[in-house]
């Protein structure tokens, strides 16, 4: 075996120790993220806990939408990006997290309480609107 062979196989060997790691910090990056979601919608002591254990509870429910921007914020905005928007109603929270350059993610949280309003649209059938108390 030459020394050459032996600086490729080392190289080879660190490098799949780089990926190894990636992966690793990317997931622990997620469980941090899932952890300050779950933290920041942790229902304070004092709210009464349903006691039937037959209450089904209801999955989070996730879709893939457009953020529908009126025509002011268009210069603001330039073109409409997708969305995830996550709606937990047992926590009584809307999530809608914004996928950007380099896996980066932005997210808000909404609680119920702030949400005033949904409207359906008459006219286009996939189109929902949201009012905030803002």
């Amino acid at each position: 075996q030459t020394a050459g062979q032996s600086g490729e196989q080392e190289l080879e060997s660190l490098v799949l120790k780089l990926s190894v790691l990636k992966d690793f910090l990317s997931s622990i990056e997620k469980k941090a993220l899932k952890a300050l979601q779950d933290m920041s919608s942790a229902t304070p002591a004092t709210a009464p806990q349903p006691l039937s254990r037959k209450a089904k509870s209801i999955p989070v429910q996730t879709f893939e939408v457009k953020l529908d921007i009126t025509l002011g914020d268009l210069t603001k905005i330039g073109k409409s990006q997708k969305y995830t928007l996550s709606v937990d109603v047992e926590g009584g929270k809307l999530v809608v997290l914004k996928k950007q350059k380099d896996s980066q993610e932005d997210w808000n949280t909404f609680t119920h309480d702030k949400i005033r309003q949904l409207i359906k649209s008459q006219r286009v059938q996939n189109k929902l609107g949201i009012v905030f108390e803002k």
